[in-house]
């Protein structure tokens, strides 16, 4: 059995997924990913399983991986580097790892946060450059959190939201009642009523045709001045033009980002240079607590798949 591992967080963090990975007696590869689609061309054909991280899966990939190719083991939730319709067409099993990493994003969502208010990496930095920068920051109580996605990871970054002594108001098409009332949670109809409201918005929506883009220059023209979105879901979310240019300008008071539309970036990708922005390299889920997590459900998943034993949370429908 021939097994292709591309995810770097679950290569490089300790925990007992490497001991039952080597105690399945398989052949493995180990790759950097996220692999582009040229990459996994090269490699495809010559494995019966992918554990993959965000590497870009696509139809020519999965036909050139036929007919040796039997399930997709993705280590995390975000499908959408996959062509999962030629997944469900040639019957290959999907795998996912639903609930294991939404305490550490929506931590690291606050992280962001706090170092934009606080001005805590430009500050730093510059004392650590010998230059005694005392910025002027501002609080977070008593402003409005605006969450774009109340799931898992929403949810979590609602209750920290709360702790913090913010208002909280949200939208999301399958709306928790239950959840909301015990938080205080303030239902929007709109995710423009959203916009428009807040003093902080945090994305937590899944990318699709749908929210490809989704905040854009006329979104951002509906928010109020100095407005900070974060963004801990999908780097394609955001138009990155309009957003350099917001910022900029100062309509925007900032942008937390944990991903990009290009992973790893460019040099000269602009938001790594603009003004008020801080962008981390996709970690928000890489934690010595989360990974082992991740790292254990997408191996078990795996392993369930092709032993055809026990629940293996197959998210395209292929059994």
């Amino acid at each position: 059995m021939k097994i292709l591992l591309t995810t770097c967080s679950y290569q490089d963090t300790p925990g007992p997924h490497h001991e039952l990975m080597e105690s399945q007696g398989w052949e493995i590869t180990r790759e950097r990913g996220p692999l582009t689609e040229e990459r996994m061309l090269e490699l495809a054909g010559d494995f019966d399983a992918f554990l993959c991280g965000d590497d870009a899966i696509t139809r020519a990939v999965i036909e050139k991986s036929l007919p040796r190719l039997k399930v997709i083991s993705k280590y995390g939730i975000g499908l959408d580097k996959i062509d999962v319709p030629a997944t469900k067409e040639f019957e290959i099993p999907v795998l996912f790892t639903p609930g294991v990493n939404h305490m550490t994003v929506a931590e690291h969502t606050f992280g962001l946060l706090i170092g934009l208010t606080k001005h805590i990496v430009t500050t730093a930095a510059a004392a650590r450059n010998g230059e005694w920068l005392r910025l002027t920051g501002h609080e977070i109580y008593g402003k409005t959190m605006g969450i774009i996605g109340l799931g898992r990871i929403g949810k979590e970054v609602a209750v920290r939201a709360r702790a913090f002594d913010m208002k909280v108001i949200a939208f999301d098409p399958y709306w928790d009642g239950e959840f909301a009332a015990k938080h205080d949670i303030t239902r929007c109809a709109t995710m423009d009523e959203v916009l428009t409201q807040s003093d902080v918005v945090s994305l937590h929506c899944n990318l699709t045709d749908e929210t490809r883009s989704m905040i854009n220059t006329d979104k951002i023209a509906e928010m109020k001045d100095g407005v900070v979105i974060l963004n801990c879901a999908r780097g394609e979310i955001v138009e990155t033009a309009d957003m350099v240019t917001a910022l900029n300008s100062g309509k925007l008071g900032g942008y937390g980002t944990d991903v990009l539309d290009v992973e790893p970036p460019p040099a000269d990708h602009p938001l790594l240079s603009a003004k008020n922005c801080i962008v981390t390299p996709h970690i928000g889920s890489r934690t010595y607590e989360s990974v082992p997590r991740q790292a254990m459900k997408s191996l078990n998943n795996l392993i369930n798949a092709l032993s055809g034993e026990g629940d293996c949370n197959c998210a395209n429908g292929v059994v």
